[in-house]
């Protein structure tokens, strides 16, 4: 296993080959990757936080990728960086992405001032993998100002991905049935922006209806924002029209919020939120690694499946077994 330095020294340089495999060693489940990878991450840390974060989601069909093509082309064009995190769905026997985001992304994976990492989703809530918010930092260090994440599908558990960014975009399109319906209230609660995509063509007057519809959807709602109102924009991903307003939108969130001092706050609330999820998560596999529940386990599924057992009593019989481990002193 290279050295730690190695990653450190190659993401802080730029180096493309480097920055792919400090990724995949993030992504390793082993024990000895994850704990280079928290040496690496720490290291890391001082130079990141100075990119704009972005979320991007939307209804099948809404053309995700071609408008983080286009999108991310134009802003390399205006001199930025941009990475973009593409969260596939997850084989269900390989666990490997699906999609496969570089071959729908064709024109900006070549793009020497991009970089597209796709990831499989392995089940994880709302679509985005487990180690994103980790990837997101190292990118930054590598000196990517914009960092995309696309995540998949639109559903109340979307709204995942709206807690490690700064700003959040839904993409729509007009025309295919009853809009509103298309999705969750939760994670219109949570958008700074509605694009509805593919107003081109003959499909720009549906666009224009589809954008007043959402318009009065989102003044029903309840926002927690006191210095936002998400608006809702046309654009057309295939046309190239459209995309520099979005990026305005961005800008402007993005000084509103840094004028009122909400922009760090929101940081420092998703990190601590990110450390109470790393604390469940790590309890879960600490709990379910113990020997003494891996060998009880099965038979308490039995029972609970058989219906001799109740899964409440079943849940406290195990955390029992666990209590009395750690009252004799041995480690768990």
């Amino acid at each position: 296993m290279k050295e730690a330095q190695y990653y450190i020294d190659g993401v802080l340089n730029q180096n493309r080959l480097v920055l792919a495999r400090t990724i995949t060693l993030i992504e390793s489940s082993l024990p000895a990757h994850q704990e280079m990878a928290r040496v690496v991450i720490d290291r890391l840390l001082p130079y990141t936080g100075k990119s704009n974060r972005i979320g991007i989601t939307g209804v099948p069909g809404a053309g995700k990728s071609t408008f983080i093509e286009g999108f991310g082309t134009m802003l390399t064009e205006r001199g930025h960086r941009v990475a973009v995190l593409a969260i596939d769905p997850s084989s269900s026997r390989s666990g490997g992405s699906i999609l496969g985001d570089k071959t729908r992304m064709e024109k900006l994976a070549v793009n020497d001032r991009a970089f597209i990492r796709p990831t499989p989703s392995q089940g994880t809530l709302g679509g985005v993998a487990r180690k994103t918010r980790e990837s997101m930092l190292v990118c930054e260090a590598a000196g990517y100002d914009v960092i995309i994440v696309e995540t998949v599908g639109v559903g109340q558990s979307e709204t995942t991905v709206a807690s490690m960014v700064d700003f959040f975009l839904i993409l729509m399109i007009a025309g295919a049935g009853d809009e509103l319906q298309g999705i969750k209230k939760g994670v219109l609660e949570v958008a700074d922006a509605i694009v509805i995509n593919k107003a081109d063509g003959d499909n720009i007057l549906r666009a224009q209806m589809a954008q007043k519809d959402y318009q009065t959807a989102l003044h029903l709602l309840m926002r927690f924002d006191p210095v936002w109102s998400p608006p809702v924009l046309t654009c057309s991903s295939l046309e190239m029209t459209g995309l520099e307003g979005i990026w305005q939108t961005i800008a402007d969130h993005r000084a509103a919020h840094t004028a009122a001092d909400l922009l760090e706050a929101k940081r420092r609330e998703q990190s601590l939120d990110w450390m109470d999820f790393l604390l469940d998560e790590g309890l879960r596999q600490w709990f379910y690694g113990n020997p003494a529940i891996r060998s009880q386990l099965p038979g308490i599924r039995t029972d609970v499946a058989a219906g001799k057992l109740s899964p409440t009593a079943a849940a406290d019989r195990l955390l029992d077994y666990l209590r009395k481990i750690n009252g004799t002193g041995t480690k768990a």
